[in-house]
């Protein structure tokens, strides 16, 4: 059992062997793919792509990136289309402070609509954050004082400190293929350290291919050699890892299982 909890599966380098791709992936044991979006022209060729897959569940979101050109998406708009039965969260949404992409406020305002729609359809949150960790930590905090909602920090790359502050909050950590970097010594130090029963593991894929693909395009096939990485780098068997992943994955993304 193996789960990718984000990958962004109709993104050029994988769109044009979507088929090739996903058998790829199977036949190294994966068994659950969430197919992430970033924007609204996205939505339903995600959507599409879940309906057609069973083994691929789907997401609705903004990026923080696209923050500034989606003004019209709030929390209803959100709901709405969550109510699919092969949308199984919100996101990826959340903090960018290091491109800038779009006004800073803005993406705070976007943030919050996700947060909101979480609480509203019960489905996860999926966070981005980069280079904004004390606004994501301040924002996660005080939406969960107006009400509970559960969520997962992709890609996470953020320091432990800031670990700390989302699994107290009740989030699950997701690590990509970065882990796998010899320069991700700080990651490597939280990632060893993360309760497995809140730990999942991604590829984020087209992106961040792990070693020993690093320069390649990544697809989720990759997971298993980000997986086996971080059952040596924790002390745990590869089964133990995969295993608790994939359960944790379908716990927090409870849709999976209807």
């Amino acid at each position: 059992m193996l789960a990718d909890s984000h990958c962004h599966l109709n993104y050029k380098g994988l769109i044009e062997d979507q088929a090739g791709m996903l058998a790829r992936a199977r036949d190294r044991g994966v068994t659950a793919m969430l197919n992430i979006s970033t924007r609204e022209s996205e939505w339903d060729a995600v959507i599409a792509t879940a309906e057609r897959e069973p083994d691929v569940w789907a997401t609705v979101g903004i990026h923080p990136h696209e923050a500034d050109a989606h003004p019209h998406i709030d929390t209803a708009k959100l709901v709405e289309r969550a109510r699919h039965p092969r949308v199984v969260g919100i996101g990826e949404s959340g903090l960018d402070y290091y491109y800038d992409h779009s006004d800073r406020e803005r993406q705070q305002a976007s943030f919050r609509a996700h947060i909101a729609a979480c609480r509203e359809t019960g489905l996860p949150l999926i966070v981005h954050t980069r280079d904004a960790e004390g606004d994501t930590a301040a924002i996660l905090a005080e939406e969960m004082g107006k009400g509970a909602y559960p969520g997962v920090i992709h890609c996470f790359t953020a320091s432990g400190a800031f670990a700390d502050k989302a699994l107290a909050l009740g989030f699950y950590i997701s690590i990509s293929g970065i882990v796998t970097f010899k320069s991700a010594k700080d990651l490597q130090d939280t990632a060893a350290r993360l309760p497995l029963d809140r730990l999942l593991v991604e590829t984020d894929a087209p992106f961040l291919a792990p070693v020993p693909h690093r320069g390649k395009t990544g697809e989720p096939s990759f997971v298993a050699d980000t997986a086996k990485f971080l059952a040596e780098l924790r002390g745990e068997t590869v089964e133990q890892l995969t295993t608790a992943t994939a359960e944790n994955f379908h716990r927090l993304f409870a849709k999976t299982r209807a």
